[in-house]
């Protein structure tokens, strides 16, 4: 149920886009927005400020100061600041409750959401699922993609398509999706939430006893996620695993729906994506666009006209007789599995690392890089790590890089038939974010085109 905003002082954490949008959202219900950044004001954000001031909402850099704190009726944080700062300490002795920008949005909507939640594939499955529902609906995309889902509140969707991070999870108490998928888990984000256990935790609040969405989707591969599955009591849904009913699986290289009766989908030669993991991915969507209400013949054709996500195994271009992959949002090595396995049976270059995360390596190393990689390039400040645990786990064919574009240029010379950027770490060590790195490579590709 929609709040009454007028006149309420509201304190916006963060000058994020999430933060941003969420001011200038309930600046126009009427609310005193006060946005304060602990970070000094960035060059880049000088003309975001001022636009923000010349609507009325107040601006503060460098500094959490008390003015804007004291006498706050709520504050919005954007998923980036933990819940163990400073920040949350002081709003908590001063009783100001914190939701964040997803909270909000539920909230305020007049519209059912679709959580789409994991540790890898949400965006994938969040973009597939947009894409199928919109043959029939108004169902846009927002959430952990860039895409605050209070910019969309004044245009009236059918349904918002909402991928959910276990930070916006924590910020969110009521939030309760008409459907929530879960896709994956695996350890990332540990020092941010202070061990695994407290994201689990996060991950499966979507699923409480009291915010039970009206279905849930649970991925059948996934073991621990399974598991989980057997003990809510909602009803649900489990994909890539057959049962009696309820799930969706792949018989005869064929993907089938069965709610009380089989139904043939899509074959898999059909489907443009590639790779296991992201026919997981297509499952997970037929299920929530079959409990939609979505036609097969709509669910298809919108299948096999969907095209890759941006940075996930995007194919880039074929240069003197390799093809070149970009997955540079695999930014932990659970997420690199995925794009590695996808090429069983190719000769492969790797192009990994980054800034590390101290995750694991052996997994990764013993299963994957032995198993599926003929050559890996190593870049960044992860290289000596990822090299030690390489070579301690047998593997030798290493070559070290000071750069993307040495390291292509390294690709080339080598007789593998594939070329795939999966770095498995963070990019903050070489550039701004993974977007970033992935069109740093793929210009470097394509300028190497003939």
């Amino acid at each position: 149920m929609k709040r009454k905003w007028i006149d309420k002082k509201v304190l916006i954490l963060g000058l994020s886009k999430s933060g941003v949008s969420a001011a200038k959202y309930l600046s126009q219900k009427g609310a005193d927005c006060y946005i304060t950044e602990a970070k000094p004001l960035q060059d880049k954000d000088i003309e975001l400020v001022k636009e923000l001031e010349n609507e009325g909402i107040r601006v503060e850099t460098g500094s959490h100061s008390e003015d804007f704190i004291n006498d706050s009726y709520i504050a919005i944080t954007s998923p980036g600041i933990p819940p163990k700062s400073e920040i949350f300490t002081r709003l908590k002795e001063k009783n100001i409750p914190i939701i964040g920008e997803v909270e909000l949005a539920y909230l305020e909507a007049q519209a059912p959401f679709v959580a789409i939640t994991g540790t890898n594939g949400k965006t994938t499955t969040t973009f597939l699922t947009s894409h199928i529902l919109n043959s029939e609906y108004k169902a846009p995309v927002c959430g952990n993609i860039g895409v605050p889902p209070t910019s969309l509140l004044e245009t009236n969707p059918d349904y918002y398509i909402c991928e959910v991070s276990s930070f916006q999870l924590e910020t969110a108490p009521t939030f309760r999706p008409q459907i929530a998928c879960f896709l994956t888990f695996t350890p990332d984000h540990i020092d941010w939430h202070g061990g695994l256990e407290n994201y689990w935790k996060a991950k499966t609040s979507l699923f409480k006893d009291y915010k039970q969405p009206m279905y849930a989707v649970f991925s059948g591969a996934d073991e621990k996620i399974y598991e989980f599955s057997k003990t809510y009591t909602g009803e649900k849904f489990i994909y890539a695993k057959e049962l009696e009913n309820n799930c969706c699986y792949i018989k005869n290289d064929t993907i089938y729906f069965k709610r009380n009766k089989e139904e043939e989908i899509i074959k898999l030669n059909e489907i443009t994506l590639v790779g296991e993991h992201n026919y997981q991915n297509v499952m997970c969507a037929i299920v929530v666009a079959k409990l939609i209400g979505i036609s097969n013949e709509n669910i298809k054709e919108q299948i096999k006209s969907f095209k890759p996500v941006e940075h996930r195994i995007e194919y880039v271009a074929d240069v003197e007789g390799k093809s070149f992959y970009n997955d540079s949002k695999a930014t932990n090595p659970e997420a690199s599995f995925v794009a590695i396995k996808a090429f069983e049976g190719k000769k492969l270059t790797l192009i990994a690392g980054g800034r590390d995360k101290n995750t694991d390596l052996t997994e990764f190393c013993k299963d994957y890089i032995n198993k599926y990689v003929s050559t890996v390039i190593l870049i960044g400040e992860a290289t000596q790590r990822f090299k030690e645990n390489m070579e301690a786990n047998g593997f030798t064919n290493i070559i070290l890089s000071n750069s993307m574009e040495e390291a292509i240029d390294t690709s080339l010379t080598l007789e593998n038939e594939i070329v795939l950027l999966s770095p498995a770490c963070a990019s903050y060590d070489m550039f701004n974010s993974y977007e970033h790195r992935g069109e740093v490579f793929k210009d470097y590709v394509k300028s190497k085109i003939q």
